[in-house]
Protein backbone atom coordinates (compact mmCIF):
# COMPACT_ATOMS: atom_id res chain seq x y z
CA UNK A 1 0.00 0.00 0.00
CA UNK A 2 3.08 2.27 0.17
CA UNK A 3 3.90 2.08 -3.55
CA UNK A 4 4.61 5.36 -5.30
CA UNK A 5 1.82 6.22 -7.76
CA UNK A 6 2.89 9.78 -8.67
CA UNK A 7 6.46 10.93 -9.16
CA UNK A 8 7.14 14.49 -10.29
CA UNK A 9 10.79 15.32 -10.95
CA UNK A 10 11.87 18.94 -11.58
CA UNK A 11 8.81 19.72 -13.71
CA UNK A 12 8.43 23.15 -15.31
CA UNK A 13 5.93 24.65 -17.73
CA UNK A 14 6.03 28.06 -19.37
CA UNK A 15 3.49 30.09 -21.28
CA UNK A 16 3.67 33.17 -23.48
CA UNK A 17 1.73 36.38 -22.84
CA UNK A 18 1.62 37.22 -26.56
CA UNK A 19 -0.69 35.12 -28.75
CA UNK A 20 1.36 35.85 -31.88
CA UNK A 21 4.64 34.86 -30.26
CA UNK A 22 2.97 31.86 -28.63
CA UNK A 23 2.00 30.50 -32.06
CA UNK A 24 5.50 31.20 -33.36
CA UNK A 25 7.19 29.44 -30.43
CA UNK A 26 4.77 26.54 -30.76
CA UNK A 27 5.75 25.94 -34.37
CA UNK A 28 9.44 26.23 -33.50
CA UNK A 29 9.08 23.73 -30.64
CA UNK A 30 7.15 21.32 -32.86
CA UNK A 31 9.96 21.44 -35.41
CA UNK A 32 12.54 20.75 -32.71
CA UNK A 33 10.52 17.77 -31.47
CA UNK A 34 10.27 16.30 -34.96
CA UNK A 35 14.05 16.52 -35.36
CA UNK A 36 14.61 15.04 -31.90
CA UNK A 37 16.30 18.13 -30.44
CA UNK A 38 15.45 19.91 -27.23
CA UNK A 39 12.86 22.65 -27.58
CA UNK A 40 11.69 25.66 -25.59
CA UNK A 41 14.84 27.77 -25.67
CA UNK A 42 16.89 25.11 -23.84
CA UNK A 43 15.11 25.80 -20.56
CA UNK A 44 15.40 29.58 -20.82
CA UNK A 45 12.57 32.07 -21.15
CA UNK A 46 12.09 33.72 -24.49
CA UNK A 47 10.52 37.13 -25.03
CA UNK A 48 7.09 37.48 -23.30
CA UNK A 49 7.33 34.01 -21.72
CA UNK A 50 6.89 33.23 -18.01
CA UNK A 51 7.07 30.14 -15.82
CA UNK A 52 3.58 28.94 -14.86
CA UNK A 53 5.17 26.00 -13.00
CA UNK A 54 8.86 26.09 -12.13
CA UNK A 55 10.99 23.18 -10.91
CA UNK A 56 8.32 21.27 -8.93
CA UNK A 57 9.18 17.87 -7.45
CA UNK A 58 7.29 15.48 -5.17
CA UNK A 59 6.22 11.88 -4.74
CA UNK A 60 2.82 10.59 -3.68
CA UNK A 61 2.07 7.11 -2.42
CA UNK A 62 -1.10 5.08 -2.29
CA UNK A 63 -3.15 6.12 0.73
CA UNK A 64 -1.87 9.73 0.73
CA UNK A 65 -3.82 12.90 -0.06
CA UNK A 66 -1.84 15.95 -1.14
CA UNK A 67 -3.28 19.46 -1.07
CA UNK A 68 -2.25 22.21 -3.48
CA UNK A 69 -2.51 25.69 -1.97
CA UNK A 70 -1.90 29.05 -3.58
CA UNK A 71 -3.46 32.22 -4.83
CA UNK A 72 -5.13 32.41 -8.24
CA UNK A 73 -2.43 32.08 -10.90
CA UNK A 74 -0.01 30.22 -8.63
CA UNK A 75 0.15 27.25 -11.04
CA UNK A 76 -2.12 24.73 -9.31
CA UNK A 77 -4.39 23.92 -12.25
CA UNK A 78 -1.48 23.95 -14.71
CA UNK A 79 0.26 21.32 -12.58
CA UNK A 80 -2.90 19.21 -12.47
CA UNK A 81 -3.29 19.44 -16.25
CA UNK A 82 0.26 18.17 -16.71
CA UNK A 83 -0.38 15.32 -14.28
CA UNK A 84 -3.51 14.38 -16.23
CA UNK A 85 -1.61 14.47 -19.55
CA UNK A 86 -3.60 17.37 -21.01
CA UNK A 87 -0.43 19.43 -21.52
CA UNK A 88 3.24 18.44 -21.60
CA UNK A 89 5.92 19.87 -19.30
CA UNK A 90 8.71 21.86 -20.92
CA UNK A 91 11.23 20.47 -18.47
CA UNK A 92 11.29 17.55 -16.04
CA UNK A 93 9.56 14.21 -15.87
CA UNK A 94 6.17 12.96 -14.60
CA UNK A 95 5.51 9.30 -13.82
CA UNK A 96 1.93 8.15 -13.14
CA UNK A 97 1.06 4.57 -12.22
CA UNK A 98 -2.38 3.00 -12.46
CA UNK A 99 -5.75 4.34 -13.54
CA UNK A 100 -6.14 8.14 -13.29
CA UNK A 101 -9.46 9.83 -12.50
CA UNK A 102 -9.62 13.60 -12.76
CA UNK A 103 -12.05 16.47 -12.33
CA UNK A 104 -10.02 19.56 -13.16
CA UNK A 105 -12.83 21.83 -14.38
CA UNK A 106 -16.61 21.78 -14.56
CA UNK A 107 -17.60 19.38 -17.29
CA UNK A 108 -13.98 18.59 -18.14
CA UNK A 109 -13.75 15.45 -20.28
CA UNK A 110 -17.43 15.60 -21.22
CA UNK A 111 -18.69 15.97 -24.76
CA UNK A 112 -21.38 18.66 -24.41
CA UNK A 113 -23.61 17.27 -27.17
CA UNK A 114 -23.64 13.75 -25.74
CA UNK A 115 -25.96 12.74 -22.90
CA UNK A 116 -24.76 12.14 -19.38
CA UNK A 117 -25.16 8.38 -19.87
CA UNK A 118 -23.11 8.42 -23.08
CA UNK A 119 -20.38 10.48 -21.43
CA UNK A 120 -20.12 7.93 -18.63
CA UNK A 121 -19.34 5.22 -21.16
CA UNK A 122 -16.88 7.45 -23.04
CA UNK A 123 -14.99 8.34 -19.84
CA UNK A 124 -14.98 4.75 -18.67
CA UNK A 125 -13.57 3.59 -22.00
CA UNK A 126 -10.80 6.19 -21.81
CA UNK A 127 -9.86 4.76 -18.41
CA UNK A 128 -9.62 1.29 -19.93
CA UNK A 129 -12.85 -0.22 -18.57
CA UNK A 130 -14.89 -2.68 -20.54
CA UNK A 131 -18.59 -2.10 -21.26
CA UNK A 132 -19.46 -4.80 -18.72
CA UNK A 133 -17.41 -3.04 -16.02
CA UNK A 134 -19.09 0.29 -16.79
CA UNK A 135 -22.52 -1.37 -16.78
CA UNK A 136 -21.83 -2.63 -13.26
CA UNK A 137 -21.02 0.91 -12.09
CA UNK A 138 -23.68 2.81 -14.04
CA UNK A 139 -26.47 2.89 -11.47
CA UNK A 140 -24.04 3.76 -8.67
CA UNK A 141 -22.77 6.73 -10.70
CA UNK A 142 -26.27 7.97 -11.55
CA UNK A 143 -27.47 7.63 -7.95
CA UNK A 144 -24.43 9.47 -6.57
CA UNK A 145 -24.70 12.28 -9.12
CA UNK A 146 -28.42 12.75 -8.38
CA UNK A 147 -29.01 13.48 -12.05
CA UNK A 148 -32.23 11.45 -12.30
CA UNK A 149 -34.13 11.84 -15.57
CA UNK A 150 -31.50 14.28 -16.90
CA UNK A 151 -29.02 11.43 -17.37
CA UNK A 152 -30.28 11.10 -20.94
CA UNK A 153 -30.16 14.87 -21.64
CA UNK A 154 -27.15 16.54 -23.34
CA UNK A 155 -24.49 17.63 -20.86
CA UNK A 156 -24.57 21.14 -22.34
CA UNK A 157 -28.03 21.55 -20.77
CA UNK A 158 -26.72 20.75 -17.26
CA UNK A 159 -26.28 23.34 -14.54
CA UNK A 160 -22.81 23.74 -13.01
CA UNK A 161 -23.94 21.74 -9.98
CA UNK A 162 -25.20 18.86 -12.13
CA UNK A 163 -22.00 18.83 -14.19
CA UNK A 164 -19.69 18.70 -11.17
CA UNK A 165 -21.80 16.02 -9.47
CA UNK A 166 -21.65 13.81 -12.55
CA UNK A 167 -17.94 14.52 -13.06
CA UNK A 168 -17.10 13.66 -9.45
CA UNK A 169 -19.25 10.53 -9.56
CA UNK A 170 -17.51 9.29 -12.72
CA UNK A 171 -14.00 10.16 -11.51
CA UNK A 172 -14.44 8.42 -8.16
CA UNK A 173 -16.66 5.46 -9.02
CA UNK A 174 -14.40 3.83 -11.60
CA UNK A 175 -11.82 2.67 -9.02
CA UNK A 176 -8.97 5.09 -9.85
CA UNK A 177 -5.48 4.57 -8.49
CA UNK A 178 -4.82 8.30 -8.83
CA UNK A 179 -7.48 10.98 -8.30
CA UNK A 180 -6.99 14.62 -9.31
CA UNK A 181 -9.61 17.10 -8.02
CA UNK A 182 -9.72 20.87 -8.58
CA UNK A 183 -12.22 22.85 -6.47
CA UNK A 184 -14.74 20.01 -6.61
CA UNK A 185 -16.34 21.04 -3.30
CA UNK A 186 -16.80 24.67 -4.38
CA UNK A 187 -20.01 23.76 -6.23
CA UNK A 188 -22.84 21.78 -4.67
CA UNK A 189 -25.00 21.84 -1.61
CA UNK A 190 -24.20 20.52 1.87
CA UNK A 191 -25.64 17.11 1.12
CA UNK A 192 -23.40 16.66 -1.91
CA UNK A 193 -20.32 17.81 0.02
CA UNK A 194 -21.08 15.26 2.76
CA UNK A 195 -21.26 12.50 0.15
CA UNK A 196 -17.97 13.72 -1.35
CA UNK A 197 -16.25 13.53 2.03
CA UNK A 198 -17.46 9.96 2.56
CA UNK A 199 -16.43 8.90 -0.94
CA UNK A 200 -12.97 10.48 -0.61
CA UNK A 201 -12.47 8.91 2.82
CA UNK A 202 -13.06 5.50 1.24
CA UNK A 203 -10.81 6.24 -1.75
CA UNK A 204 -7.99 7.73 0.27
CA UNK A 205 -6.99 4.34 1.67
CA UNK A 206 -6.47 2.78 -1.76
CA UNK A 207 -5.58 5.67 -4.07
CA UNK A 208 -3.27 8.66 -4.27
CA UNK A 209 -5.31 11.89 -4.23
CA UNK A 210 -4.30 15.44 -5.19
CA UNK A 211 -6.83 18.02 -4.06
CA UNK A 212 -6.92 21.72 -4.97
CA UNK A 213 -9.11 24.09 -2.97
CA UNK A 214 -9.22 27.64 -1.64
CA UNK A 215 -11.08 26.33 1.42
CA UNK A 216 -8.63 25.76 4.25
CA UNK A 217 -11.28 23.77 6.13
CA UNK A 218 -11.59 21.27 3.27
CA UNK A 219 -7.83 20.97 2.90
CA UNK A 220 -7.21 20.50 6.62
CA UNK A 221 -9.87 17.80 6.78
CA UNK A 222 -8.78 15.80 3.74
CA UNK A 223 -5.04 16.26 3.14
CA UNK A 224 -2.12 14.61 4.94
CA UNK A 225 0.36 17.06 3.45
CA UNK A 226 0.21 20.12 1.21
CA UNK A 227 2.32 22.08 -1.26
CA UNK A 228 2.18 25.89 -1.19
CA UNK A 229 2.76 27.34 -4.67
CA UNK A 230 3.62 30.95 -5.42
CA UNK A 231 4.15 32.05 -9.03
CA UNK A 232 4.69 28.42 -10.01
CA UNK A 233 7.37 27.75 -7.40
CA UNK A 234 7.10 25.52 -4.33
CA UNK A 235 7.30 27.75 -1.24
CA UNK A 236 6.55 24.98 1.25
CA UNK A 237 5.96 21.23 1.20
CA UNK A 238 4.94 19.55 4.42
CA UNK A 239 2.16 19.07 6.97
CA UNK A 240 -1.12 20.70 5.93
CA UNK A 241 -1.56 22.85 9.11
CA UNK A 242 1.90 24.37 8.56
CA UNK A 243 1.20 24.94 4.86
CA UNK A 244 -2.06 26.72 5.72
CA UNK A 245 -0.25 28.83 8.30
CA UNK A 246 2.38 29.92 5.77
CA UNK A 247 -0.31 30.62 3.17
CA UNK A 248 -2.20 32.74 5.67
CA UNK A 249 0.91 34.78 6.49
CA UNK A 250 1.81 35.37 2.85
CA UNK A 251 -1.74 36.38 1.97
CA UNK A 252 -2.28 38.55 5.03
CA UNK A 253 0.85 40.57 4.31
CA UNK A 254 -0.71 41.60 1.00
CA UNK A 255 -3.91 42.90 2.60
CA UNK A 256 -3.93 46.67 3.09
CA UNK A 257 -5.66 48.68 5.81
CA UNK A 258 -8.74 50.67 4.80
CA UNK A 259 -9.71 53.77 6.82
CA UNK A 260 -12.96 55.67 6.35
CA UNK A 261 -15.81 57.25 8.36
CA UNK A 262 -17.37 60.64 9.07
CA UNK A 263 -15.14 61.43 12.06
CA UNK A 264 -16.11 62.45 15.59
CA UNK A 265 -14.15 59.63 17.20
CA UNK A 266 -11.03 57.86 15.98
CA UNK A 267 -9.46 54.50 16.68
CA UNK A 268 -5.88 54.95 17.90
CA UNK A 269 -4.81 51.36 18.57
CA UNK A 270 -5.97 47.81 19.25
CA UNK A 271 -4.06 45.29 21.35
CA UNK A 272 -4.61 41.69 22.38
CA UNK A 273 -3.53 40.55 25.85
CA UNK A 274 -3.13 36.89 26.76
CA UNK A 275 -3.94 35.28 30.13
CA UNK A 276 -0.67 36.60 31.59
CA UNK A 277 -1.63 40.15 30.49
CA UNK A 278 1.14 40.28 27.88
CA UNK A 279 0.51 41.95 24.53
CA UNK A 280 0.44 39.25 21.87
CA UNK A 281 -0.40 38.53 18.25
CA UNK A 282 -0.84 34.77 18.81
CA UNK A 283 -3.34 32.99 21.02
CA UNK A 284 -3.95 29.39 21.91
CA UNK A 285 -7.25 27.99 20.69
CA UNK A 286 -9.95 28.28 23.35
CA UNK A 287 -7.94 30.58 25.63
CA UNK A 288 -9.14 33.80 27.26
CA UNK A 289 -8.11 37.11 25.73
CA UNK A 290 -8.48 40.77 26.62
CA UNK A 291 -8.91 43.18 23.73
CA UNK A 292 -7.95 46.81 24.46
CA UNK A 293 -9.03 49.55 22.06
CA UNK A 294 -7.82 53.13 22.47
CA UNK A 295 -9.99 55.89 20.98
CA UNK A 296 -9.99 59.69 20.95
CA UNK A 297 -13.40 61.41 20.96
CA UNK A 298 -14.05 64.79 19.37
CA UNK A 299 -17.82 64.87 19.93
CA UNK A 300 -20.29 63.57 22.48
CA UNK A 301 -21.67 60.17 21.49
CA UNK A 302 -24.37 58.94 23.88
CA UNK A 303 -24.45 55.37 22.59
CA UNK A 304 -21.25 54.16 20.98
CA UNK A 305 -21.15 50.79 19.25
CA UNK A 306 -17.79 49.04 18.92
CA UNK A 307 -17.67 46.17 16.44
CA UNK A 308 -14.60 43.91 16.23
CA UNK A 309 -14.69 41.64 13.19
CA UNK A 310 -12.38 38.73 12.38
CA UNK A 311 -12.05 37.77 8.72
CA UNK A 312 -10.32 34.90 6.96
CA UNK A 313 -7.74 35.38 4.22
CA UNK A 314 -10.58 35.30 1.69
CA UNK A 315 -12.27 38.14 3.63
CA UNK A 316 -15.11 35.96 4.88
CA UNK A 317 -16.40 36.88 8.34
CA UNK A 318 -15.32 34.19 10.80
CA UNK A 319 -16.35 35.89 14.05
CA UNK A 320 -17.58 39.14 15.54
CA UNK A 321 -17.58 40.85 18.93
CA UNK A 322 -20.07 43.71 19.39
CA UNK A 323 -21.21 45.52 22.54
CA UNK A 324 -24.56 46.47 20.96
CA UNK A 325 -25.54 42.80 20.58
CA UNK A 326 -25.27 42.16 24.31
CA UNK A 327 -26.84 45.53 25.23
CA UNK A 328 -23.77 47.11 26.83
CA UNK A 329 -24.14 50.84 26.08
CA UNK A 330 -21.10 53.12 26.14
CA UNK A 331 -20.86 56.91 25.87
CA UNK A 332 -17.87 59.18 25.21
CA UNK A 333 -17.18 62.83 25.92
CA UNK A 334 -15.43 65.21 23.50
CA UNK A 335 -11.72 65.97 23.83
CA UNK A 336 -10.94 62.89 25.90
CA UNK A 337 -9.03 59.64 25.49
CA UNK A 338 -10.82 56.37 26.24
CA UNK A 339 -9.68 52.75 26.55
CA UNK A 340 -12.39 50.23 25.69
CA UNK A 341 -11.90 46.66 26.94
CA UNK A 342 -13.55 43.48 25.73
CA UNK A 343 -12.92 40.28 27.67
CA UNK A 344 -13.36 37.14 25.58
CA UNK A 345 -13.50 34.13 27.88
CA UNK A 346 -13.00 31.44 25.20
CA UNK A 347 -11.57 32.46 21.84
CA UNK A 348 -12.51 29.53 19.61
CA UNK A 349 -11.78 30.55 16.04
CA UNK A 350 -10.23 27.72 14.03
CA UNK A 351 -6.42 27.73 14.04
CA UNK A 352 -5.36 30.23 11.37
CA UNK A 353 -4.40 33.89 10.94
CA UNK A 354 -7.23 36.43 10.79
CA UNK A 355 -7.58 40.03 9.69
CA UNK A 356 -8.99 42.20 12.48
CA UNK A 357 -11.26 45.15 11.68
CA UNK A 358 -12.72 47.67 14.13
CA UNK A 359 -15.78 49.76 13.40
CA UNK A 360 -16.91 52.65 15.64
CA UNK A 361 -20.61 53.23 14.98
CA UNK A 362 -23.70 54.96 16.27
CA UNK A 363 -26.54 52.92 17.77
CA UNK A 364 -28.40 53.18 14.45
CA UNK A 365 -25.75 50.74 13.12
CA UNK A 366 -25.49 52.86 9.97
CA UNK A 367 -23.42 55.87 10.96
CA UNK A 368 -19.72 54.96 10.90
CA UNK A 369 -17.55 57.40 12.84
CA UNK A 370 -14.38 55.42 12.10
CA UNK A 371 -14.00 52.46 9.77
CA UNK A 372 -10.68 50.63 10.31
CA UNK A 373 -10.60 47.53 8.14
CA UNK A 374 -7.66 45.10 8.34
CA UNK A 375 -6.13 47.16 11.13
CA UNK A 376 -4.42 44.19 12.80
CA UNK A 377 -3.72 40.46 12.63
CA UNK A 378 -4.29 37.70 15.17
CA UNK A 379 -3.15 34.09 14.89
CA UNK A 380 -4.85 31.17 16.62
CA UNK A 381 -2.60 28.17 17.29
CA UNK A 382 -3.18 24.48 18.17
CA UNK A 383 -6.63 22.94 18.13
CA UNK A 384 -8.11 20.68 15.45
CA UNK A 385 -9.47 22.53 12.40
CA UNK A 386 -13.16 21.94 11.75
CA UNK A 387 -15.71 22.89 9.11
CA UNK A 388 -17.32 25.88 10.83
CA UNK A 389 -15.03 28.89 11.39
CA UNK A 390 -16.03 29.23 15.04
CA UNK A 391 -16.35 26.36 17.48
CA UNK A 392 -18.64 26.35 20.54
CA UNK A 393 -16.90 24.65 23.45
CA UNK A 394 -18.89 22.24 25.60
CA UNK A 395 -18.36 19.58 28.26
CA UNK A 396 -19.15 16.27 26.60
CA UNK A 397 -20.26 12.97 28.14
CA UNK A 398 -21.77 9.67 27.08
CA UNK A 399 -23.97 7.27 29.04
CA UNK A 400 -24.51 3.62 28.22
CA UNK A 401 -28.24 3.37 28.81
CA UNK A 402 -28.21 -0.42 28.63
CA UNK A 403 -25.81 -0.65 31.56
CA UNK A 404 -27.67 2.08 33.40
CA UNK A 405 -30.92 0.07 33.27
Amino acid sequence: MNDILIKVDCVSKKFCKSLKKSLKYGLQDLGHELTGSRHGGHGKLRSDEFWAVNDVSFELRRGECLGLIGRNGAGKTTLLRMLNGLIKPDLGRIEMRGRVGALIALGAGFNPILSGRENIYVNGSVLGLTKREIDAKLEEIIDFAEIGEFINAPVQSYSSGMAVRLGFAVATSLNPDVLLLDEVLAVGDAGFRAKCYSRMAALRTKAAVIFVSHSMEHLSRLCNSSILLEKGTVCFFGATPLAIRKYDLKTQLQTSTVRAGIGGIRLLSIQFHDMTNHVCDQLRYGSAVLVEISVKADVFIPSLVVDITFRTISQEVAGECNNYVISTPMSVQPGRLFVIKAEIREFCLNPSTYNVSVFLLDADMMTHYDWAENISLITITTGRPATAPYQILADWSITDEEKRN
